[in-house]
């Protein structure tokens, strides 16, 4: 709707520009949005206060010379100019009851938009190291990932989902250490097993398949590993995977290593899926040393006059970018760091031809993003490509009690663990209606429990509500075609604050993909399905005379459909009955 009256505006500014011989090129922009208050009308735009100086006019008198351009429209009822010279409109009951139509006529499309132009978006979100289950942090930055990936597509974006996978460097070393460790224990070996390292029943599973599938063949005495480690934890963990390599030999080292790697990713992939997040790409780190990326982008750097080297090493210069220190992007001996890697990857990212570079990251990856923007600056890259939208991690409790996050306890740290206690949808909706940056508090008998104050049931039974009135129709054999319906027997209030509510969904999932938010569609279906409750409890729809029924039938069938497109923005079903 409000592109309809933004175009109206243009036509009339357009009329004026030419009147002038002015070029519409060379003009600021302006805005047109919602009125909060129904006496200033419906919207209100301030188009004669930015260009009232470029054209050298009081903004009230060019105001007026836009109002007396503007082309005919049953949409709009008038305008008129408030304060010191906003142009106020107010929409014709006409113009609402055309958003029916338009959702019939659309129905999942209703909403969508081409702001996007096609233009081309990688967006990658979770990439947790596969070291272990995913857990609840994890699930935030997925649910709103993956909100934003389809709220983005709703909007004209070419956008492609990617989950990084890091299986490559010495966190996964250590997980094959871990593995191989539980693995002899297996084989009767016995020692204190290193607190340094993995500890999760995980680990020992992973290790049982190793040993199903090799019986002793990775068996080794174990004493003479665990003699003479060094004092400090990663001094001995790293010794402990040197010692691991040299017995096991190259090739059975990476046997468990792959073993190890590929269960968890296979694990994170269900785990994902099964929280309705399909990713269209799985992206593996050690496919960046596999082709070359890594050495390209080090090459290119070097080429830059950006790395150095120092001690045998070769350090970034981040101190020119305002870091405090230069970061080491290859280790004296000779293997490439966590940075190096991110460098190559984003540069990897740019060179397949993404306009846009979207990363999720946990909020505490807060002093990273300067660096990674550096680097890209540095291989001669445009920085301003990247964004990074930071994640809070989410608080559980229990009513009043605060839920232990530790894996000892037994409590509830993983995701799966979460979606077996309130389920997908409920997960996905109440991660979705905040803002990501915000402190979350998750409720978790809020979120299984059946009532107003869950948001989530909330809106799902506003869906199921209208659904169950359609079903009774049909037991009562009241035939219904909704083609037929007359609109304009709508009067009543609730009515019309109804399809007002139908009529900005366009606007909202506009509004969330250009400011990257989709927690604006959990906030708009809460605000839609309290106006249907509203209305639902207020006006008979089965016992209505004929005609009024059928364009109640007519309305809130829309409503339903509109319900159901902004469910799915946020990746939530649409039931039918509850």
């Amino acid at each position: 709707m409000r592109s309809e009256i933004r175009s109206l505006i243009t036509r009339a500014v357009d009329v004026l520009l030419q009147e002038r011989s002015i070029d519409s090129g060379e003009m600021p922009l302006w805005t047109l949005e919602r009125t909060k208050q129904k006496g200033h009308g419906d919207f209100a735009s301030n188009v004669a206060l930015v260009l009232a100086k470029p054209l050298g006019s009081k903004p009230r008198d060019l105001a007026q010379a836009v109002l007396e351009r503007l082309p005919a429209s049953v949409w709009i009822t008038r305008a008129e100019i408030a304060g010191p010279g906003f142009i106020n409109f107010y929409l014709s009951t006409a113009a609402y009851y055309q958003v029916i139509d338009d959702v019939r006529k659309a129905q999942k499309n209703y909403g969508c938009c081409r702001i996007g132009k096609g233009q081309r978006v990688l967006l990658e979100f979770v990439s947790a190291n596969p070291t272990g289950p995913l857990h609840v942090g994890h699930g935030r930055g997925a649910a709103h990932g993956d909100a934003l990936a389809r709220v983005l597509r709703a909007a004209g974006y070419d956008t492609q989902s990617e989950y990084y996978i890091n299986d490559a460097g010495r966190q996964m070393d250590i997980l094959a250490l871990s593995v191989w460790l539980r693995y002899l224990e297996l084989c009767g070996e016995s020692f204190d097993f290193p607190s340094s390292i993995y500890q999760g029943d995980y680990v020992f599973d992973i290790a049982a398949i190793l040993h199903r599938e090799g019986g002793a063949r990775y068996q080794h005495v174990v004493s003479p590993l665990m003699q003479d480690l060094p004092t400090d934890e990663d001094g001995a963990t790293d010794m402990l995977v040197e010692r691991a390599q040299r017995c096991l030999g190259s090739e059975g080292f990476q046997r468990i290593h792959e073993l190890a790697t590929n269960t968890l990713v296979e694990d994170i992939r269900r785990d994902l899926s099964a929280f309705s997040v399909d990713y269209d790409q799985w992206f593996s780190e050690t496919s960046l040393m596999a082709s070359g990326a890594m050495e390209r982008a080090v090459q290119k750097l070097k080429d830059n006059g950006y790395l150095y080297e120092k001690d045998g090493a070769w350090w970034f210069r981040s101190t020119d970018f305002g870091d405090e220190k230069d970061r080491v992007v290859i280790r004296a001996n000779g293997k490439s760091t966590y940075f190096a890697s991110d460098i190559a990857y984003h540069f990897d990212k740019l060179e397949r031809g993404f306009h846009e570079l979207i990363n999720i990251w946990g909020a505490d990856h807060h002093g990273y993003i300067s660096r990674v923007k550096a680097s890209l600056s540095a291989l001669g890259c445009d920085s301003s490509a990247l964004h990074i939208l930071l994640v809070q991690f989410a608080v559980l409790y229990r009513g009043e009690e605060k839920v232990s996050m530790s894996t000892r306890s037994g409590e509830f740290v993983t995701l799966r663990q979460l979606r077996e206690e309130v389920g997908s949808d409920a997960a996905r909706f109440f991660y979705a209606i905040r803002k990501p940056e915000q402190h979350m508090d998750f409720d978790l008998e809020l979120a299984a429990s059946q009532s107003a104050d869950n948001p989530v049931y909330y809106v799902q039974y506003a869906h199921a509500r209208i659904c169950s009135v359609f079903r009774q129709l049909e037991v009562k054999g009241i035939q219904v075609n909704l083609e037929r319906a007359d609109h304009q027997l709508l009067n009543e209030e609730r009515e019309l604050e109804l399809l007002r509510a139908l009529s900005r969904y366009p606007e909202v999932i506009e509004s969330a993909a250009r400011s990257r938010e989709p927690h604006q569609v959990a906030y708009f279906l809460r605000e839609l399905a309290n106006d249907f409750h509203t209305y639902y409890n207020a006006h008979p729809f089965i016992a209505a005379e004929d005609s009024l029924r059928l364009a109640r039938l007519a309305l809130i069938d829309a409503t339903r459909q509109v319900i159901d497109n902004g469910l799915s923005m946020l990746g939530v079903s649409a039931p039918s009955s509850m």
